[in-house]
């Protein structure tokens, strides 16, 4: 064997993602009423991802003009980029009629993190990031590849299935200045549990006093409360005066994952540090990829920046809302049918696509290899992949697994 044969020898198997590893198995499995609640995408009522009409009519528009296809600059495309500002802080913001904010174009929200992280790196080298515990599992995995080291904070409470905000608060108080500390902003993933406004002001007043830098994730707007409602964490840190960081994307809620729609916005103190940021940011972007895809984000401007597409969309997205909702609630009634001993109120309380809904990984398997009822691990369902007609047969599967008593402590 030659020297060359060897060069990746010492290579290691990526063993790998948790979420994208199940959604394999599952399209193996060949049983005909399987059903996968760990999947991280909305489906609609037929259990199918849906083509949202403003977005197709956006692309009809699009695709009618046969223009050329030059690169975009390092920052995205203008109209999207200032249509996302408009979106997430509203259009009569004051950081964004003062020019305070740094907004550019990235490859999804997970781009966004990334491009986040690795300012955050070269700004405050020695600075930790603090996650929720639980996050999202690529959190860790996008901001420790950054280099930092990566921390947890208290967040959900076991005991009542809900928000544990005395032991956040009492961490949050604790940490050195500087710190970062990655929020979610709606629809906590994986919990659902999502802090009141009021628990939001007493979250943002700390991270004032203490010196700590918010990094807010919002890939899910306008799945919880409403598009307005969902951005109220950023209303509260921008009325305080805080400078912090906002990853967004349009995955979810216009249905365009594939196109890898995010960006990154850093609010600043003034206009002079929004231009040096976003200076910064252009050259980590052009140190990586040199600039982002267009058609996506053409799709994204087109929707948000035309009065009538804007209103269908919203329109769609309410509908998407509300779905979401009454599976809560139909899964919710019908294991309470099931168990009426048990108290299955959390599930209402929690928001957006993903519920906790207390199920451990030997609980879990069972309905894997048992009913093709496929969840994550750690319990985490995806509410979309409820739909009418396997909502019953997912609730008895559900009952039929918990032990007795199972949640009364929620």
């Amino acid at each position: 064997m030659s020297g060359s044969d060897l060069l990746f020898e010492h290579v290691a198997d990526y063993p790998g993602d948790p979420i994208l590893t199940l959604n394999e198995v599952f399209r193996e499995d060949t049983r005909p009423h399987k059903v996968n609640l760990g999947v991280g995408v909305y489906l609609d009522d037929t259990g199918q991802l849906p083509l949202m009409a403003a977005v197709r009519e956006a692309e009809r528009r699009i695709l009618g003009r046969a223009a050329p296809k030059p690169y975009l600059p390092m920052s995205g495309n203008a109209e999207y980029r200032l249509a996302v500002q408009a979106l997430i802080f509203g259009p009569e913001s004051d950081v964004v009629r003062q020019g305070r904010v740094a907004t550019i174009q990235t490859v999804g929200g997970s781009g966004a993190l990334r491009l986040g992280g690795d300012f955050l790196k070269v700004a405050y080298p020695e600075s930790d990031v603090w996650v929720s515990d639980p996050t999202w599992d690529n959190h860790r995995g996008l901001l420790g590849g950054c280099g930092f080291r990566i921390r947890a904070y208290p967040y959900y409470d076991e005991l009542t299935g809900g928000f544990d905000a005395e032991r956040m608060l009492a961490i949050l108080d604790k940490m050195p200045a500087q710190s970062i500390v990655l929020l979610h902003a709606c629809c906590h993933n994986p919990t659902g549990v999502d802090p009141t406004d009021e628990q939001w002001s007493a979250i943002v007043e700390v991270l004032a006093r203490r010196r700590l830098i918010p990094f807010v994730d919002m890939a899910y707007q306008g799945f919880g409360r409403g598009l307005h409602e969902d951005a109220r964490l950023l209303e509260i840190l921008t009325d305080k005066g805080v400078s912090f960081l906002v990853a967004n994307s349009f995955s979810k809620n216009l249905s365009l994952y594939g196109e890898r729609c995010g960006a990154l916005s850093v609010v600043c103190a003034d206009a002079a540090q929004a231009k040096r940021v976003l200076g910064q940011l252009q050259a980590a972007v052009r140190r990586n990829y040199s600039s982002p895809p267009a058609h996506g984000a053409l799709i994204v401007a087109e929707v948000l920046c035309d009065a009538a597409l804007r209103q269908e969309w919203i329109a769609e997205l309410g509908s998407m809302r509300e779905r979401i909702t009454a599976m809560r609630t139909g899964l919710r009634h019908a294991l309470e049918a099931l168990r009426p001993d048990d108290d299955f109120a959390f599930i209402t309380r929690q928001r957006g696509m993903f519920s906790y809904t207390g199920l451990n990984a030997t609980q879990v398997n069972k309905l894997k290899n048992d009913s093709a009822i496929y969840l994550l691990r750690s319990g985490r369902a995806c509410m979309t992949g409820l739909i009418p007609s396997n909502l019953q047969r997912v609730a008895k599967a559900m009952a039929d697994v918990f032990p007795a008593p199972s949640l009364q402590t929620y």
